[in-house]
């Protein structure tokens, strides 16, 4: 490349960093628990009245890049069991604690109304949240802007490590159909040597396999109330000046559940299932493949806006043992997948005209999808802030390779 047009492209990569960095104020901290000073992990931080916002990381610690034309606004910090604050972006200091206090209510401090005027049984309450869905989810077509974090282990040794960023387009969520999905950037994806299992195996589309368990849009998992499940309400906690059932589900022997519903409008808040194997014994078959899911969580934690809940944030983890056939009792390696999506922007407003463009292939993994890096974008991304624990790995990863 001629000296002088190369400099010219190195100016311009860091005249337009510099312009994104202009273009917003960045306020960082960690948020902690007032009576134990531990790190409240995933809470969100967010715009009041805007769709706009992050999650704190699993230390607590998160980095916040506001648009300038919000220099005025508000900001939000809240957290399921906790009560919430809000503070004017031109009061955060860098890297500054904000305390939040925890309180646990019992079902006799905290006055419920339900149509019939009397208290309400836990699976009372589970079939009336699964009634009100039509009212608290949208039905309606928006889009949510999101950050993905896929990290793989096989055998105690991480193997990969992925983030990528990406628009979701869903026609609402009454439609039991997959939404499209436009891959805007990946990030660091290094590859140690895996087991040669996975040569013959294209492995899933990462965000394709978190959004595909959706338990609200597929109807399925502990909402329904089914029979073999069991509820019993363990508390009612506080979260954004309102309160929330905590209901404990159980359906023996593999399954249990969390959920988390709002005292008022009965929308679903959080959901957690866990399915967990007995003596070798799982829920499942094993697939063709030779593999068998021994443990399986997954989370979703939802964000009311204009009146819906929208999703915020979703985990998936696993647990596999693969064996060399269907029906071999020789286990070749054991492998955990975890996948988390952090929503960080809602748009509900004039979403036909939303810039979208439907370009990922849904049938092929996000590695093969990568493109170069992009330092521009990710200066100004809000992601959650990477770990020590995730740097590590990142790093032992870059040796390996």
């Amino acid at each position: 490349m001629n000296r002088t047009l190369y400099w010219y492209c190195i100016l311009c990569i860091v005249s337009a960093s510099a312009f994104a960095q202009q273009s917003t104020t960045t306020i960082s901290g960690q948020i902690l628990d007032k009576e134990t000073n531990e790190p409240i992990v995933y809470a969100s931080i967010y715009i009041k009245d805007l769709a706009i916002g992050t999650t704190s990381n699993e230390e607590g610690y998160f980095t916040f890049y506001v648009p300038k034309r919000q220099e005025d606004a508000s900001i939000i910090v809240s957290m399921i069991g906790y009560e919430s604050i809000e503070k004017k972006v031109r009061t955060f200091s860098d890297h500054q604690k904000i305390i939040l206090s925890s309180k646990v209510n019992s079902l006799d401090e905290v006055v419920i109304t339900s149509t019939k005027k009397k208290a309400l049984t836990a699976k009372d309450i589970i079939k009336k949240a699964y009634k009100s869905i039509k009212n608290n989810y949208p039905n309606q077509p928006y889009i949510l802007e999101g950050f993905v974090r896929d990290l793989q282990n096989e055998d105690d040794q991480y193997v990969e490590y992925l983030e990528f960023a990406a628009k979701l387009y869903y026609k609402g969520y009454t439609k039991q159909i997959e939404p499209s999905v436009e891959l805007v950037e990946v990030r660091t994806s290094q590859i140690a040597e895996k087991h040669p299992w996975n040569a013959n195996e294209e492995r899933k589309n990462s965000i394709m396999d978190l959004i595909e368990d959706d338990f609200i849009r597929f109807d399925y998992g502990p909402i329904r109330a089914k029979k073999g499940w069991n509820y019993e309400i363990e508390s009612i906690l506080p979260y954004n000046k309102r309160y929330v059932y905590k209901i404990i589900g159980i359906d023996k022997p593999f399954q249990k559940a969390i959920l988390y519903i709002d005292t008022e409008t009965f929308a679903f808040v959080r959901m957690e299932l866990t399915r967990s194997a007995i003596n070798n014994r799982s829920w499942r078959r094993k697939f063709t493949n030779g593999s068998l899911q021994v443990y399986y969580n997954v989370i979703f934690e939802y964000q009311e806006y204009k009146g819906k809940m929208y999703l915020k944030y979703q985990k998936e983890e696993d647990t596999w043992k693969i064996f060399k056939g269907l029906e071999s009792q020789k286990l070749l390696f054991i492998k955990k997948p975890k996948k988390e999506l952090f929503i960080n922007k809602i748009i509900t407003d004039n979403v036909a005209q939303y810039p979208f463009t439907r370009n990922m292939k849904i049938s092929t993994s996000i590695e093969n999808q990568a493109r170069p890096y992009n330092q521009e974008f990710w200066s100004t991304y809000n992601a959650p802030q990477q770990t020590e624990k995730e740097s590590k790995i990142i790093e032992e990863l870059k040796k390996i390779n």
